[in-house]
């Protein structure tokens, strides 16, 4: 026989038992208790945050012997039918797999003029209600519109945009949240301690932090690491069961490549793929791991353990803040960029070792563009020198090697003038591909660097309009941006005057020639004084 998984034996049963959204059982209960009760609500948030749960212990409140109570018995008849799901007045529906119209008038349209057989309501509970279909959404609407007064709708969603807004407008929307570090800690260790499990500290809260805010993700999580070990839970457990590299080795590889480590960095990436870890979850346990010394760079959520907090502070101190953020969206857009690569674990190698080698140039840029930005006084120029004298052995040694590691494009950035935006526009427009962006920015002029922006003057309204229709199209101008310099920045065009002199073939100007003056010009051309008349 099969036993019952940890996410649904400690489902949460009561309104004290369910946590992280206090906000949703405050309000909720203070409806019930002044007998304000809404034909419809609507539950929104993340997987795994409650909301299923939260819709079966409202209708336990709403349908209870001596409800409607804010507070339900675990002992009272009706409860125990819901908490069983053998109520017949409370209806659950899968939106995912009957989502066709057919289910939704068979199961809801023509029962809801009866009134329930047992509860003082009858409740349906649609999950994952986005799934519906159009035509169901349109037979759903007239009834969720002006249901009979024993009728009450409980919507869930992962998807709120999805929910059509004539469904929207008729429901009381409540917000469920992802859960904090401390809620999943802790509920974790009580599960734990209820199922006679020794787990480290450790392992409670690498588990809690790949739950990425789900109770639900936490327990499962906690099930295989039950399943994966005979005795007491290790930190070292958890890494081999996920697939996630031990933050020591984390911190040496982001330590490696801030030093210009190059044959660390190597070393470390085959050490990592030797021990079973995919490219994938070295770039996903890095940007782990740097959330994490940022936040202890800014002391932000301290953790309870005082020597990983103490571990986290020095490593974070030994980075410096620049270099995390630039890490962290240099990691980020590796991390996008992966999923389409044929050989990971070569294109990651090559991507770690440019990291590596052009480490330095980051902070540096990052300190020199606040005071060109407000002045581009010719003074501003002058530290300048300066990452070009420690960039540039890294940009001239691999050249006598032709390895395929060492991106050629990336060399002259080392000399490039990044501290103006003329020489921030050349540069952007040397390192973007072939594609439409470039084609786009063709006649654009570097105007300023204002507020970390680089501003772009267009002479073409409609190359202008493209970019900002789209916000990927601008996203991506931007991502490179922030590439060249390794701090966030953005591009803002502005229309500039357009230049009739140029045959622009999006341009809307008049004519120069017409009426009287286009048959002067026809009669100079063909050297006559007045048309011909035909014979």
């Amino acid at each position: 026989m099969s036993t019952v998984s940890l996410y649904r034996k400690y489902r949460s049963q009561t309104f004290n038992d369910l946590i992280g959204q206090d906000h949703v059982i405050r309000t909720l209960q203070n409806g019930i208790t002044s007998g304000r009760i809404s034909h419809a609500y609507l539950f929104t948030g993340p997987r795994g945050t409650g909301k299923t749960s939260t819709a079966r212990l409202l209708a336990k409140a709403l349908c209870a012997t001596d409800g409607p109570t804010p507070n339900p018995s675990d002992d009272d008849p009706i409860c125990k039918s819901i908490a069983e799901g053998s109520c017949v007045d409370v209806v659950e529906l899968d939106a995912a797999s009957e989502s066709g119209v057919d289910s939704v008038r068979e199961k809801i349209v023509e029962v809801a003029e009866y009134r329930p057989m047992i509860a003082r309501y009858r409740i349906f509970i649609i999950d994952e209600v986005h799934d519906l279909s159009r035509s169901a959404f349109d037979a759903l609407l007239k009834t969720i519109e002006e249901p009979p007064a024993h009728l009450v709708f409980i919507l869930a969603t992962t998807e709120f945009n999805k929910v059509p807004p004539t469904i929207r407008s008729r429901c009381q929307k409540y917000e469920f949240h992802r859960a904090s570090m401390a809620d999943l800690v802790s509920r974790l260790t009580y599960v734990s301690e209820q199922e006679g499990i020794s787990i480290e500290p450790g392992a409670v809260t690498a588990i809690a932090r790949m739950a990425d805010g789900g109770y639900r993700d936490a327990l499962t999580l906690l099930e295989q690491a039950i399943v994966a070990t005979n005795g007491k839970i290790t930190l070292q457990a958890v890494y081999d069961q996920l697939g996630l590299v031990p933050e020591e080795s984390t911190d040496r590889l982001l330590l490696s490549i801030k030093a210009n480590d190059v044959v660390g960095v190597i070393k470390l990436v085959e050490e990592m793929t030797r021990a079973g870890r995919d490219p994938r979850a070295i770039l996903e346990s890095a940007l782990y791991r740097l959330s994490d010394l940022t936040r202890a760079s800014y002391q932000i959520d301290r953790d309870p353990d005082a020597t990983r907090e103490a571990s986290m502070h020095d490593v974070s101190v030994q980075l410096g803040r620049d270099s995390l953020l630039w890490l962290r969206s240099s990691f980020a857009e590796a991390h996008k960029v992966i999923r389409d690569i044929s050989l990971p674990r070569l294109w990651l190698e090559s991507e770690l070792v440019r990291l590596a080698q052009h480490a330095g140039q980051a902070p540096a840029a990052v300190a020199a563009a606040p005071a060109v930005a407000p002045a581009p006084a010719p003074s501003v120029a002058k530290p300048a020198p300066k990452p070009v004298e420690t960039a540039a052995p890294a940009a001239v040694a691999p050249s006598p090697e032709p390895t395929p590691v060492v991106e050629p494009e990336a060399a002259p950035a080392a000399s490039a003038d990044l501290n103006s935006a003329e020489g921030l526009l050349a540069e952007l427009l040397r390192v973007l591909p072939e594609v439409a962006h470039k084609k786009k920015l063709n006649g654009v002029s570097a105007i300023a660097l204002e507020d970390g922006n680089l501003v772009l003057e267009h002479p073409r309204k409609f190359d202008v309009d493209w970019f900002k229709e789209n916000a990927k199209r601008e996203g991506y101008i931007n991502d490179q941006l922030t590439k060249l310099v390794g701090t966030p920045m953005r591009v803002e065009f502005r229309v500039g005057k357009r230049n009739h002199s140029s045959q622009d073939v999006n341009s809307t100007v008049e004519l120069p020639y017409e009426g009287d003056k286009l048959a002067q010009l026809v009669r100079e051309t063909f050297q006559t004084d007045t048309p011909e008349a035909k014979p």
